[in-house]
């Protein structure tokens, strides 16, 4: 059901795509000042289109049923629906943030109070830094933090096929959604999530530098990791919700 999402993505909403493409890919050339804002105006405008249609494409049985939805010709559209995705994203974000923040607290309060020596830290003689068992102790609570975040937003990302089915916006609630899935939801993201992987490879061995590597980052991003992305989370809302996919007009 993805591989069919990602193609019916590159058909339907190839114009989103191409738009976004053309808009993240001009930011290397983009001087401060008011054409940086122009810009910021654009990208934002842009991701929003692209979202949604990608979010239609993805809640959506087919091209007819999208389109009821509210999917515009080759995918640009600018309507209510962006409107509710840029809400409930912000909301998402907003809560992110917040955990983010309480984590990096607990964390810096835990390392604080751990007694370590900082200058072998910064000297990087670990045999000096403390005891063991508390550097142990800290890795486990680092990598708890990290879990921790790293599931959240993974069970936050079906609030955009969500938002767009049921025709209102969804942001925190989307949660509920993966309850008793998230394991295998969160190991499927992981497989998607390959395209980035192979960028973030590429980036480290020093292969793609520049403004053409940032060209090859956008291109992947948009083109590929977007569309594979959305299309995955769309076959798990409707598997979810299969009555979603008797569709009605949005605005």
């Amino acid at each position: 059901m993805t591989a069919v999402g990602l193609r019916r993505s590159w058909s339907e909403a190839w114009g989103a795509i191409v738009l976004g493409v053309l808009v993240w890919g001009a930011r290397p050339f983009v001087v401060h000042g008011v054409s940086a804002w122009i810009w910021t105006g654009a990208a934002i405008v842009a991701t929003l289109v692209l979202i949604g249609a990608l979010a239609r494409v993805a809640a959506s049985a087919d091209a007819a049923h999208a389109r009821r939805l509210g999917l515009g010709r080759t995918g640009l559209q600018l309507t209510k629906v962006e409107a509710r995705l840029f809400g409930a994203g912000l909301l998402c974000s907003v809560f992110l943030a917040m955990v983010l923040s309480v984590a990096a607290l607990l964390l810096l309060a835990l390392f604080g109070g751990a007694g370590l020596d900082a200058e072998a830290i910064r000297l990087g003689d670990w045999s000096r830094v403390g005891p063991a068992w508390k550097l142990g102790l800290l890795a486990v609570m680092t990598a708890f933090c990290i879990f921790a975040i790293v599931a959240l937003t993974a069970r936050l990302l079906l609030f955009a096929p969500a938002t767009v089915a049921r025709g209102h916006m969804i942001s925190l609630n989307s949660m509920a959604l993966t309850r008793g899935i998230f394991w295998p939801f969160l190991a499927g993201l992981i497989v998607t999530a390959a395209p980035k992987v192979g960028l973030l490879i590429l980036t480290g061995a020093g292969l793609l530098p520049g403004a053409a590597g940032w060209m090859v980052w956008v291109v992947v991003l948009i083109g590929l990791q977007g569309p594979l992305t959305m299309a995955y989370l769309g076959a798990v809302y409707r598997r979810i919700e299969p009555g979603t996919l008797q569709g009605f007009p949005h605005g």
